[in-house]
Order: C-alpha cells, then structure tokens, then sequence
C-alpha cells in the first residue's frame, strides 16, 4: 500500500483560494503495475474518472476541476495553476532521454532528461471515449500546422464543413503554434501532440482526441523533440508513483 500512502501525502501546492493535488476519486485501493519501465499504482476510481479535483479552502472541500472553475481561474490569473505550469522534476524511468511519456489521468506530459530528470507541462486531454493508449514516435513535426477536421467530427459539428480541405494555420487555428505527429511504423495515427488556442483548458478533459498544450510550451517541447523519439501514452487508469 505504499503508493496509497504517497498519494495521499502530496504536498499541497497552494493556487489562490484552492489547491490541486489529486486525481478525482476519494478512494485510494492501489495495485501497483510494472508499465513501460514504471512502477504504477492503479486506483479503483481512476479507472472510470480522468479529471482533476481542487481543494477550495474556502468551502474546504475537494471540488471538480471544471471547465467553468478554469475558465475562472484564467481569466483572474491570466495563466493556469502552478500545477500545470512548465516546470523541471525528480523523474525515475527506464526510457532514455528524449522519450514523451503522457499521463493522462494527472494531465502531465513529461519530456525525459538525463540525470533523473524530466521537464513536466500540463496537457489538455481528449474527451470520455477519445482516449487512445499505447507507444508511438514523433513522424513529424510542423511550425503552425494545417488543421483538417476528422470526418467524424466534421458529422458532430456540420459548421466544420467549411474546412473539410483543411484551415491554415495561425492565431485562430485549433492546433496552435506548432504539432507533433504521431506515427506507429510508417503510419500516421492521426494522433497529435499540439497547441491550443484555449490556454484556459490545461487540466481538463476537453480536446477531441488529442494532446494539446500552452503554445509557449509545444514551442519549447518542438525545438527538444526529435523525429523518431519514442512517445508512450499511458492507459487510463495508469498512474506514475512520484519517487519510485
């Protein structure tokens, strides 16, 4: 039960009047999991729930990291919680430096560096049912890439039909600043790590299918990434054990 304990004694970082320091889920049975080179605690509830919960010290009391409560949050701050802000930590894995590994239950991508390190962002993830898992590799990489709307999205949104040849990129484009494909073999997976034009959606379950990020941040991941390197997409459900 070591990994409940770690989770449940997170330092509390303070952000305003509320504090994030958990994934939702008031239950912490863990199974720990050898996974890509990691030692992972599994709990009952991030199974079935990917999003973030707050403490609000004001109502004392764990409150769902919403859509509205970050929009709140950004328009006060004009940045997201400290949380989610670019930052270098401890990081103890097996893949080598220059490896993306996602942690879409916390909301993190990590950058591998050497020395037991990783640089960590906050991620936006795909919505309840657009969740995809598994390892892949950067096929390429685009400086204000070109957005063309998945069919299937274009039939969930008929506004979108417009741009069934694909929208330019700048400002006003979904993909941000710049965008990594990724590849499994020779394929595109239509999968993609990008920028957003929603600072205000870092932490949240949101972007259809794929990992965005502050375009600050993409930019910085952009010039570190490699063609090639390895990207590993954990499970839902999956979790990394801080310190292990």
């Amino acid at each position: 039960m070591a990994g409940c304990e770690m989770i449940e004694k997170t330092r509390i970082q303070t952000i305003g009047s509320s504090s994030l320091v958990r994934p939702a889920g008031k239950k912490f049975l863990c199974v720990l999991m050898l996974v890509a080179g990691f030692l992972l605690p599994l709990t009952v509830h991030e199974v079935f729930a990917a999003s973030s919960q707050i403490y609000d010290q004001t109502q004392r009391k764990w409150v769902a990291y919403t859509p509205d409560l970050a929009r709140q949050f950004y328009r006060r701050h004009n940045q997201t919680p400290e949380t989610f802000r670019r930052q270098v930590v401890p990081f103890r894995t097996a893949e080598k430096p220059g490896t993306i590994i996602i942690d879409s239950v916390r909301h993190f991508l990590y950058f591998v560096l050497p020395d037991k390190q990783a640089i960590r962002y906050g991620i936006g993830v795909g919505r309840e049912g657009f969740g995809w898992t598994g390892i892949v590799k950067v096929g390429r990489k685009q400086e204000w890439p070109r957005w063309i709307p998945p069919k299937e999205m274009i039939e969930r949104d008929p506004k979108l039909a417009k741009y069934a040849d694909g929208m330019p990129g700048g400002p006003e484009n979904p993909l941000g600043a710049r965008a990594l494909y990724l590849f499994e073999g020779k394929r595109d997976t239509l999968y993609r790590i990008h920028g957003t034009i929603e600072p205000w959606s870092i932490g949240l379950n949101i972007s259809s299918g794929c990992i965005r990020m502050l375009n600050d941040d993409v930019t910085d991941l952009f010039e570190r990434v490699e063609i090639g390197a390895k990207v590993i997409v954990l499970f839902q459900g999956a979790s990394l054990l801080k310190g292990v």
